[in-house]
């Protein structure tokens, strides 16, 4: 029988004083705990000096990551006000550090524009961190203050003089590791293509970055705006026509956007709401797409490129190839949660939609070769779409005939809870066969593919399908493919590719992973996909055994069994040469192995990366090898 509290009364109402309720639910506040939320409170910082820079006020933003992973954000803004609050009766800063709604941003005096929009952001930080600095250069004096858990140290007070125009403000602060419990740690690269984006949809401010760990750096200036941004995605494929530049004020809302054609296959559309990366979309997203069709479907009417008995174009064909950015300022953003992925604003989509279908139809009347070639693209899309659909129903009808919608070479799992399931992609038959034995039976699914599957940034849906190990693939994990993708059809909870650790498999492994970005995103969203870590090195020393997993782990192995020339080292190049007993204790036995989860942090960084190193132009993938040849491990000659 469940024990409950019988004595509930006014005593068990629990009153969270002050910042107790951010770390009791961070969250709420920052999306939890992960590396994830790690990263958003660097963001959180950095958006109020962003708010500066929108504001007209601030120029620079340095970031530092510091030896002891502290960070430093310094900005030559107005600097946080230091004078007594008239209500509160303490300095503005200790208010502003330590009150959750408490901003500038709410009474519409402080700033017009603001991507902080709930005033939690940096008291929030606060609260998560183990420490926090405060130091703000105004009315000529630098004031200091210093928190731990959220709480003052002491009252502010002033450390020293500066010039009169000397302004700005600097946060210092380290992650309370009470919260952030696992080992984790700040990663450059996802920092920087925060970082990038802010600089693109922020014109005219410096974004200076420095890791004191590895003395990495990176500046940012984009005098282009929006248009350096689709510029800079689009530098590896072929344009139909320059860049289109959208930038209007209606109703005190600024709306900017910077669309572009190219030769690709998939769209790639990014969305910003003053300055913050919506990677949910919302209104201002919708407005864009919905105005793109319409235009493009009205020119190609009104031009004779459609017939009358033509259908119109779908919104997938208006928007294959299409790169576009679309970043809205507006004075009160209503957001879906504080982590502001999704913009909510119904006015917005008028407006965007509006602006938009303006700029974009005078465009195409005013360079006609430019209109049919995106025309040209759209029926070509449009032709290709419906031979996809005639395909992937073909599928479906012969499934349905079949009465066996899973491929003859998949081995299932009895499992049939799909949260307690799992699908191992493997590369060739041996490692198959191996992978077979070795596994699970009750949980662990096993799909063999022969050879490399098709390079999927090259192709259109409607060859994909015709492809024998694509069609497989689609087939075991139940969830159809492109219009028709369904997550609720997914068979398997964890998706697990499994390839060797050579050149060969870190092929089959990159174009795995670029179907799933270009045709399955939401399984990526979704937490589902996952890359098996196989280990490179079997070590025996009389009765010891050790697996390795990388070359420093070699080296330290080779230390601690302490046996020196008598140690057998086995270099593993594919799964095969694993017995299947070896294969299930290092890769995939779950209280052994090591699963590395797929994310995309940055999608438009993603999508930039996949269509260099698997798209049509040669130049950028050789510039590319070139630049890393030297860093390379392992590489099979």
């Amino acid at each position: 029988m469940v024990q409950t509290n019988t004595n509930y009364d006014a005593g068990s109402i629990q009153v969270l004083e002050g910042l107790e309720a951010v770390r009791k639910r961070p969250g709420m506040y920052v999306g939890g705990t992960d590396v994830k939320a790690l990263h958003h409170l660097v963001y959180e910082v950095v958006d109020n000096s962003i708010d500066e820079a929108l504001a007209g006020v601030c120029t620079r933003i340095d970031i530092t990551i510091h030896a002891d992973s502290s960070v430093s954000v310094k900005d030559n803004g107005r600097g946080i006000p230091v004078g007594i609050h008239p209500t509160q009766k303490k300095s503005a800063l200790e208010v502003v550090m330590t009150t959750l709604h408490a901003g500038g941003k709410f009474g519409g005096g402080g700033y017009k524009v603001s991507g902080g929009l709930h005033g939690v952001g940096v008291s929030a930080v606060n609260a998560l961190s183990e420490w926090c600095e405060v130091e703000v250069r105004r009315e000529g004096a630098v004031h200091f203050q210093r928190y731990e858990r959220g709480y003052p140290k002491a009252p502010v007070k002033v450390i020293g003089k500066a010039k009169a125009d000397d302004t700005g403000t600097k946060t210092t602060f380290k992650y309370d590791p009470q919260i952030f419990k696992e080992e984790m740690e700040f990663r450059f690269d996802t920092l920087v293509q925060r970082f990038r984006e802010m600089a693109f949809v922020t014109r005219g401010v410096t974004i200076h970055f420095l890791d004191e760990r590895t003395q990495r750096r990176m500046t940012f200036y984009f005098e282009g705006g929006v248009t350096s941004f689709v510029r800079y995605l689009n530098r590896n494929r072929e344009n139909l026509h320059p860049v289109v530049h959208v930038e209007k004020d209606l109703e005190g809302i600024g709306i900017e956007a910077a669309i572009q054609y190219t030769d690709a296959y998939t769209e790639s559309v990014y969305s910003f709401a003053n300055t913050i990366n919506t990677v949910d979309g919302g209104t201002h997203l919708t407005g864009l797409r919905s105005s793109i069709t319409r235009v493009v479907n009205d020119y190609a009417r009104k031009n004779g490129l459609l017939k009358d008995a033509d259908p119109n174009f779908s919104g997938d064909d208006t928007r294959e190839g299409m790169t576009a950015i679309v970043s809205i300022k507006h004075p009160d953003p209503q957001f879906e949660s504080q982590t502001k992925v999704k913009l909510m604003n119904p006015e917005v989509q008028t407006y965007v939609t509006q602006a938009v279908g303006e700029v974009f139809g005078t465009f195409l009347d005013e360079n006609p070769q430019a209109a049919k070639a995106i025309i040209a693209k759209c029926l070509t899309s449009a032709r290709a779409r419906d031979a996809a659909r005639k395909a992937r129903d073909l599928v479906i009808r012969k499934s349905a005939l079949e009465s066996l919608t899973l491929p003859g070479k998949l081995a299932d799992c009895s499992e049939r809870d799909s949260t307690k399931a799992e699908l191992y992609i493997v590369e060739g038959d041996s490692a198959g066969g191996s992978a077979k034995q070795g596994r699970d039976r009750h949980f662990q699914a096993i799909l063999p593919l022969r050879g490399k599957i098709l390079n999927t940034e090259r192709a259109r849906l409607d060859k994909i399908l015709g492809n024998n190990e694509v069609k497989a693939l689609i087939s075991a994990l139940g969830t159809s493919i492109g219009d028709n993708f369904d997550l609720e059809g997914l068979r398997y909870g964890r998706v697990i590719i499994m390839t060797d650790a050579d050149v060969d498999g870190s092929h089959i492994r990159t174009l795995l992973l670029t179907f799933f970005f270009r045709y399955m995103p939401t399984l990526i969203d979704g937490g589902h996909l996952f890359i098996a870590q196989p280990p490179l090195y079997r070590m025996a020393y009389k009765n010891q055994v050790k697996y390795v997993y990388s070359d420093k782990e070699k080296d330290k192995a080779l230390k601690d069994l302490g046996g020196g020339d008598k140690i057998g080292v086995q270099r593993y190049k594919g799964l095969g040469e694993m017995n299947p007993t070896q294969l299930w204790e290092t890769t995939m036995n779950p209280e052994n192995r090591t699963l590395l989860q797929v994310t995309v942090d940055d999608a438009a960084e993603a999508d930039r990366t996949f269509d260099m190193l698997m798209g049509d132009e040669v130049a950028p993938r050789k510039k590319f090898i070139q630049t890393h040849a030297k860093t390379v491990r392992n590489l099979d000659i």
